[in-house]
């Protein structure tokens, strides 16, 4: 039995899809003014005196530390609540590109992107829990999609954008544009973005048919986007949705009050067990699967982007900067494409498997779509490092790369509406092990793939990945498929979640 709270039903539909691109918009900033920087990679080594090596770290520690800090902002935010994080984080992202845009040397340069990588890393797994705040199981699957296009979004419209700014401006322009929206994302968070936090309290009332026989261990996250009462019209609503929900309402608080950066500290908890709490999760198998499936991901589309200006803005393609951002918009279109068959056609196809299934939803039907990207981002590893070793055309780098880019959308949003799933009352947890270990993970990947290059060349770089890539995806689905129902029912039998 699900357990639905009344910000399912009853806040308007706009104020839930405000609250959420709001967060959208923070962390693809974050993205687009660190990553976005790539383009300029070739110029700022000219500029900087750095090797190709030396300046990729512009993007590397970021990379790191936008995954190990998911560790700080999680807790802290599951313990004082999200909204004062996201607050605090989004101006303190403004800082950091401001920062940057006045950089005057390479290692002044690169810390502006290290804090600000401090800053974003508090939306890469609160962002994908606020989901489950506020969207029903049936539309997580196209928003965790959407999430997840934005996310991409800042690393491949970003360098499109900045390879045009570059040319015409320069480099630091690029930091600009990012402070001006960064701003007004700020003032946007401040004003729209209530706490999504919820507990059950006392003076709740609880609606339905199996109202009394919740346990604690049934309750999504909730939010206090809810009302005091659930009115003739809206019982007809939650009937929708199945006799057996059950819906909890409590007092709505005022626009004002919302406006509050205190919303309590997290009750019959402490700030130490939330920072161990998720840590068990790792023999969780829908969280090893998800977290590996989605760094391999990342290392393969970021290992192009840190590539490609070095390629194409030397001899013999000698491109200029806003030339090369071009080749972000077939990584544009991979990632919407992924999106899509991540997001909606997953939901799609579970909902037809489900109505097969006698209307009984299994998670892992999620998983059978991971073919997809095994198929299409495996081709298009071995095409771009065929087509840069041999120097072939420019079609093929740029096709290799959007095929390449539709895995970095495809995974992610098929493995973690999946976690979440498997394990929603601590989905913000097991979300925090995903994001953080992937970036983690990419890191010792990224920082070696420079020398990798020069020692081994473009075909085999890029052949290894797409193995590794192919095997960790196929063995996930070997796995979970066929047995993912029997290992959820074991697990749920394990008393390891503190």
């Amino acid at each position: 039995m699900r357990l639905h709270t009344l910000h399912e039903l009853d806040r308007t539909e706009g104020t839930k899809h405000v609250a959420f691109l709001s967060v959208c918009a923070f962390t693809f900033l974050t993205n687009y003014g660190i990553g976005g920087l790539a383009p300029a990679f070739y110029i700022l080594s000219l500029e900087f005196d750095k090797t190709m090596a030396e300046t990729s770290e512009l993007l590397l520690w970021p990379i790191l530390v936008l995954g190990l800090f998911n560790f700080f902002w999680v807790p802290i935010a599951n313990y004082f609540g999200k909204r004062p994080v996201f607050v605090f984080a989004s101006g303190l992202l403004c800082v950091c590109f401001i920062w940057g845009a006045v950089a005057t040397s390479f290692n002044s340069l690169l810390w502006s992107n290290i804090i600000a990588a401090f800053a974003g890393s508090s939306t890469e797994a609160l962002g994908a829990s606020i989901v489950n705040d506020l969207y029903f199981l049936h539309e997580r699957g196209t928003k965790m999609g959407l999430y997840m296009n934005f996310i991409s979004g800042g690393n491949t419209l970003g360098p499109l954008i900045c390879g045009f700014v570059i040319t015409g401006l320069s480099w630091r322009w690029h930091k600009w544009i990012a402070v001006i929206l960064t701003a007004i994302n700020f003032i946007t968070v401040v004003l729209l973005v209530p706490e999504t936090r919820y507990f059950r309290g006392e003076n709740q009332n609880v609606v339905g048919s199996e109202a009394n026989t919740a346990s604690s261990e049934e309750v999504a996250a909730g939010s206090d986007l809810e009302k005091a009462a659930i009115s003739d019209d809206k019982q007809t609503e939650a009937a929708k949705h199945g006799s057996s929900a059950t819906f909890v309402t409590v007092p709505q608080k005022a626009w004002a009050q919302e406006l509050s950066l205190w919303s309590g500290l997290a009750p019959d908890t402490n700030l130490l067990k939330m920072f161990v709490r998720p840590l068990p999760m790792f023999v969780y198998p829908c969280v090893v699967y998800s977290f590996l499936g989605y760094a391999v991901a990342l290392v393969l589309t970021v290992s192009v982007n840190i590539l490609n200006p070095f390629v194409l803005q030397a001899p013999p393609y000698s491109w200029s900067p806003m030339i090369n951002g071009l080749i972000n918009i077939p990584g544009f279109i991979g990632n919407v494409a992924g999106s899509f068959a991540g997001g909606w056609l997953v939901d799609f196809f579970c909902d037809w498997r489900t109505r097969r299934n006698n209307g009984v939803f299994e998670p892992e039907n999620r998983l059978y779509l991971c073919i997809l990207p095994l198929l299409i981002t495996g081709a298009g590893c071995v095409l771009f490092g065929y087509g840069v070793e041999q120097t072939l055309h420019w079609t093929s780098l740029f096709f290799g790369y959007g095929m390449v880019s539709f895995a970095l959308t495809a995974v992610p949003t098929i493995t973690m509406a999946y976690v979440s799933d498997c394990v929603l009352p601590v989905n913000s947890d097991a979300l925090m092990l995903v994001n953080g270990s992937k970036n983690i993970v990419a890191f010792g990947f990224l920082y070696g793939i420079v020398p990798w290059v020069e020692q081994v060349g473009y075909v085999d770089c890029f052949g290894a990945q797409a193995g590794i890539f192919v095997a960790v995806i196929a063995l996930g689905m070997a796995l979970l498929i066929p047995f993912g129902g029997k290992i959820r029912h074991e697990q749920a039998q394990w008393r390891i979640i503190l």
